[in-house]
């Protein structure tokens, strides 16, 4: 399977939308880092092929593709600047714009998947920024949350609404025409790492936390979540539900460890692969190739593989 060795520990990675290319990011250095695009094919599995680099001034934890304009990157950087790229254009041209506006490490970027020309940033400042990509300062600034905000998401259905997670232990649900968050959810005991939506069910999240478990909620009803989550041995980095299917999850750890989830049926657990030598913290899902899968870690390696089969295969 397609393996590609990055400059830097790896932090995130993102498969295109729209065409093949997924797209590594390496996580903060104290010294000069860089975004990186690499391309793979999706019937035959060449080596992971770069087809160009950014340098950044920091360690770059999050990348969000754009769904309208194929060659369009944001860039969530460590030294807290939210940076825009256009892969078209030569290195030299690039970033197409630097936002200054966080004050601390930016840890998620998301593009909106269906008003596609806002995005959300996520800062360990405390706070959740909406962007357009076409203004040099933010549109707002949501702040609630009691600590760092690790990831926000764009709701996939309705375009005003997103839902945060954050070290403060709780997940929220926000609508950007609303003054304030429209619920909380104390979704953990520990912090809250990662959240993303279903895909298919607009009202349905997941949280992934440091107490090493994976929550489901229906947000019609938060008393107690719908399923609940174990077998990573450390605290879970992220969590992503499958653009194919409705009840498929996909996982990534500490433990090194990558899993695979249908939270409908009793044996939850449908798939676990341990082929990193280091911490895992990035994944993500193809939307193009059904089971197409990628993952990133502290090894620096880059693995994109099919489901079902070993990502280490030649």
């Amino acid at each position: 399977m397609p393996v590609f060795k990055a400059p830097f520990n790896g932090y995130s990675v993102k498969f295109s939308p729209s065409t093949s290319p997924a797209s590594p990011s390496p996580p903060p250095k104290t010294s000069a880092s860089s975004a990186t695009a690499a391309s793979t094919s999706s019937t035959s599995p060449p080596p992971v092929t770069e087809l160009v680099s950014f340098d950044t001034a920091d360690g770059v934890y999050d990348l969000a593709w754009s769904e309208s304009h194929d060659s369009l990157l944001v860039a969530a950087i460590a030294d807290g600047s939210v940076e825009l790229y256009d892969l078209a254009l030569p290195p030299a041209s690039n970033p197409l714009r630097s936002l200054h506006e966080h004050t601390r490490e930016v840890s998620s970027a998301d593009l909106n998947p269906t008003r596609r020309d806002s995005f959300l940033t996520a800062s360990w400042d405390d706070t959740v920024k909406l962007w357009t990509v076409d203004r040099p300062a933010s549109v707002r600034t949501f702040k609630e949350h009691a600590y760092c905000v690790y990831s926000a998401v764009w709701n996939p259905r309705h375009a005003e609404v997103f839902a945060s997670a954050s070290g403060d232990c709780t997940a929220r649900v926000w609508d950007v025409r609303e003054p304030g968050s429209t619920m909380i959810i104390p979704a953990h005991e520990f912090e809250i790492l990662s959240c993303d939506w279903n895909k298919y069910d607009d009202c349905v999240i997941a949280t992934a936390s440091v107490d090493k478990s994976i929550k489901v909620w229906d947000v019609r009803s938060i008393r107690a979540p719908i399923s609940v989550l174990n077998g990573h041995g450390y605290a879970v980095r992220k969590v992503k539900f499958s653009p194919h299917r409705q009840s498929l999850m996909m996982s990534c750890s500490y433990d090194m460890s990558v899993c695979l989830w249908d939270y409908m049926v009793e044996d939850a657990l449908v798939g676990r692969y341990d082929h990193h030598s280091e911490f895992a913290v990035g994944i993500d899902m193809s939307v193009l190739v059904e089971g197409l899968l990628a993952r990133t870690g502290w090894d620096a390696l880059v693995y994109v593989w099919q489901h079902g089969t070993d990502p280490r295969a030649p």
